[in-house]
C-alpha cells in the first residue's frame, strides 16, 4: 500500500520556515558534483533549479577544460575545477563537508569509478545530505558500503532501467511491480528512494511509501531528471529531511510541467521547468509564514 503523494499530504509534511529576514547563508549551499564536459549542461540544470527553490549559495565541480563556460552560463555559481574523474581531491572533499545539501550524478556515465566518486563524497561528508542520480547510482556490488554511508541522509532517484541496475533485476521486473521495488532498494541502501516515471513513488527506509500520479506527458524529456535532482537538493540545503524533500520535489516538479503544459502539452524544454519553479512552490507552500 501507499499514501497519496499530493499538495494535502505535503500539508502534513511542511518545509522548513525560513527566518523572514533570513539571506543567504540562512538558505544553504547546494554543492553539484556532475560529469564530464559534453553533459555540462545537466550540472547547471540542477544547480539553478536547486537555487529557483530557495538555496542560497550554489558551487558546481565542473572538469578544468569547461571551467570558463560553466562560470559564464551560471554566473551565480562558484565553479570547482576538477582535473579528473576518478579522484574527489583535497579541494572537492572540502566543498563536500561545507555545503548543505551535494547533487551527485547529473550528466554521469554509469561507470564504476562514478560510483566510486559518489562513495567518496559519501564518506567525506558523513553529515550531509544527498541526492544521488544518474550514472552515480549505486549497483549490486556497491549496496554495502553505500548503505552503510547512507544512513538514511541519501536519496536516489532512478527510473524504471536505473532501478533494475541497482537492483540486478530485469526491467520489466521493475515495471511490473515498482512499488515493492522501491521498498526493496529503499531497505537495501537505507536511502529515501524516488523511483521516477508516469507514476512515481517516494519510499523511506521503514517502508513507508507515497504514489504521485499528477506527472504530465511532457516531463518525459532530456535534463527533465536533472531538474528534480537539484529541486531536490535546493529544499535539502533549506533544512528539508530527506523524506520531505524528496516530496516536496516530485511534486514541485510536476506543478512545474503542469504550469508549462497547459500552454503546450508537449515541447517544452526541461530548462523551461526553471523560470516557473518559483511560481510553482508559492502555490504548493500556502502557510502562513512562507517566504514568498
Amino acid at each position: 500500500m501507499s499514501a497519496t503523494l499530493d499538495a494535502e499530504a505535503l500539508a502534513g509534511h511542511p518545509l522548513p520556515r525560513l527566518p523572514v529576514g533570513s539571506d543567504k547563508e540562512d538558505r544553504g549551499a547546494v554543492l553539484i558534483v556532475g560529469g564530464e564536459t559534453i553533459m555540462a549542461g545537466a550540472a547547471i540544470l540542477a544547480g539553478v533549479a536547486a537555487l529557483r527553490v530557495g538555496a542560497g549559495k550554489l558551487q558546481i565541480c565542473a572538469h578544468r577544460d569547461g571551467v570558463a563556460a560553466m562560470a559564464v552560463s551560471v554566473p551565480e555559481a562558484r565553479i570547482l575545477p576538477r582535473r579528473s574523474r576518478m579522484r574527489t581531491g583535497p579541494t572537492l572533499q572540502a566543498a563536500a563537508g561545507k555545503a548543505s545539501a551535494l547533487v551527485i550524478g547529473p550528466g554521469m556515465d554509469t561507470m564504476a569509478h562514478e560510483r566510486r566518486l559518489a562513495l567518496a563524497l559519501l564518506e567525506a561528508a558523513p553529515e550531509i545530505p544527498a541526492v544521488i542520480d544518474a550514472g552515480a547510482l549505486p549497483d549490486p556490488q556497491s549496496h554495502r558500503p553505500f548503505s552503510r554511508l547512507s544512513g538514511g541522509r541519501a536519496i536516489v532517484t532512478p527510473h524504471a532501467g536505473e532501478m533494475a541496475a541497482m537492483l540486478g533485476r530485469d526491467k520489466d521486473a521493475i515495471k511490473a511491480d515498482p512499488l515493492n521495488a522501491a521498498r526493496d532498494a529503499s531497505a537495501i541502501l537505507q536511502a529515501v528512494v524516488v523511483l521516477k516515471g508516469a507514476t512515481t513513488f517516494v519510499v523511506s527506509p521503514d517502508g513507508t511509501a507515497w504514489r504521485h500520479d499528477g506527472g504530465v506527458a511532457g516531463l518525459g524529456t532530456s535534463g527533465s531528471g536533472d531538474v528534480l535532482a537539484g529541486v531536490i537538493g535546493g529544499l535539502l540545503a533549506r533544512g528539508a529531511a530527506p523524506v520531505v524533500a524528496a516530496m516536496w520535489g516530485v511534486v514541485l516538479h510536476a506543478s512545474a510541467g503542469a504550469i508549462l503544459a497547459a500552454k503546450a502539452p508537449l515541447g517544452f524544454l526541461a530548462r523551461d521547468l526553471l523560470e516557473v519553479l518559483p511560481n510553482a512552490l508559492a502555490r504548493l507552500d500556502r502557510s502562513p509564514d512562507a517566504v514568498r
